[in-house]
């Protein structure tokens, strides 16, 4: 569950926020808006699957204002800190030219400097753009290494232009201390309003958008969570502390929630290096393949898949039922075990993929399409997915198909045309690096 299924929700809890503030003045709405319109227009508003959309930056928008309201009792942030917290949350992660999802500082910094329109907002509610930028230079993540340093550098940059910091340590000191405030607010506040749902559809995403292999969703997420509550204990504690009772549990909920599967996915992989267990693919019959109760069971690993790589769910069902398609599943240990994961795919004219895929072949009836693999959580890594791979190829090749195309990681891609399979890259997609290839058979 989402607290906040839609931006416009947020739109609204934002500016009452500001409004209990105290901050009343329209530019304050308008830069809101300005920044909405951007996202969309862009191409990062809601239909952009990667962790870096409009959601994100409104939900840390959201929770920085929330978490300030009550920190101003605790640790004094002022009215006047709060304006300058809202600008840089805004705009911390507006990277309109990404070729990755993380946004890169640089060109933030870049933008927010050469618009037009947005200085015009920032000097309507009489901010000093150096200090929103230095704030943001501050929410550098990871804050350690050549990264921590060439922030630091650029941050007193800023110091030296802005009339309100240049010469007062004391101001200096404190708008790198609300800067690392906003930089815990910037990597918790969507694990803070949501159940474990929302959080695995986070973890996914970033996952997907930054080219990383399934085996990474959840070990990643681990490593993440005990880098921020071991390493940045006392900001992250004063950020979660500011919020109410149910965030602060939604937060912890999750974390606990991704250990618990780490430690399941601990010991599935025990099991396979000691052998406790058997990955087996079958060629599923169409008697079972029209039961009901099987169906539900590919439709739920299915459903772990990001979006994205979820082709024609609205009729999964009848797919599995058609003979034209090649089904074949993943089951434990032997031929009537749990099943753990399945391929599936079809002639390539029974698909609708991106507008930007050209492939020479459609309309050919010579290609096979393989939808991206179906593999329960935990069990990838296992090499259960090239040997779904390997059955679908050969299924593929008895019913006299020339060329077999899916999508894969472009690294995946790059190793399987090194190794002579006859594969060949047909379109490239960045900033996912998801792409669309093509496999001789």
């Amino acid at each position: 569950m989402h607290q906040f299924a839609t931006y416009p929700a947020l739109r609204n809890e934002i500016i009452g926020l500001l409004v209990e503030r105290g901050l009343n003045d329209v530019g304050y709405t308008e830069m809101l808006d300005y920044t909405i319109d951007l996202f969309e227009s862009q191409g990062l508003g809601t239909d952009y699957y990667g962790y870096h959309n409009i959601n994100h930056e409104l939900e840390v928008t959201y929770v920085t204002l929330l978490a300030a309201k009550r920190d101003s009792v605790i640790n004094k942030i002022s009215n006047e800190d709060l304006k300058y917290l809202y600008a840089a949350s805004l705009f911390h992660d507006f990277d309109p030219q990404k070729s990755v999802d993380k946004p890169h500082e640089d060109n933030v910094l870049k933008f927010i400097s050469t618009d037009k329109n947005l200085r015009k907002h920032i000097e309507a509610v009489n901010l000093d753009l150096e200090i929103v930028k230095a704030l943001i230079l501050r929410a550098t993540y990871p804050w350690v290494g050549q990264l921590k340093e060439k922030a630091e550098r650029q941050i007193q940059q800023c110091f030296k232009k802005s009339e309100l910091a240049k010469n007062d340590k004391y101001e200096q000191e404190h708008i790198m201390e609300l800067g690392w405030f906003l930089s815990i607010v910037d990597r918790v506040s969507g694990y803070t309003l949501g159940d474990f749902s929302k959080a695995m559809d986070m973890a996914k995403m970033n996952a997907h958008a930054l080219a990383l292999p399934p085996t990474m969703i959840v070990r990643g997420s681990v490593a993440y969570f005990e880098e921020l509550l071991n390493n940045e204990t006392d900001m992250c504690y004063r950020v979660l502390q500011s919020l109410p009772k149910h965030m602060r549990k939604n937060f912890f909920d999750n974390v606990l929630s991704f250990m618990k599967l780490r430690q399941e996915e601990i010991q599935i992989q025990a099991d396979g290096l000691f052998e406790n267990l058997q990955l087996v693919p079958i060629i599923e019959k169409m008697p079972k393949r029209q039961d009901p109760e099987f169906i539900k069971t590919l439709f739920s690993i299915y459903e772990e898949l990001p979006s994205p790589l979820r082709f024609a769910s609205e009729g999964f069902g009848e797919s599995v039922k058609d003979p034209n398609v090649i089904l074949n599943t993943l089951r434990l240990n032997d031929s009537n075990g749990k099943i753990i994961g399945f391929a599936k795919g079809g002639p390539l004219e029974n698909y609708q993929l991106r507008p930007e895929i050209k492939d020479e072949n459609f309309g050919l009836h010579n290609t096979v399409f393989l939808e991206p693999l179906s593999i329960k959580m935990g069990y990838w890594g296992l090499k259960g997915g090239s040997e779904l791979r390997h059955l679908f190829s050969m299924q593929a090749h008895a019913k006299l198909f020339k060329y077999l195309t899916s999508f894969a990681l472009r690294n995946v891609i790059q190793k399987r045309v090194e190794n002579n399979e006859k594969a060949e890259f047909v379109t490239l997609f960045d900033p996912e690096r998801w792409d669309y290839y093509r496999i001789e058979l």
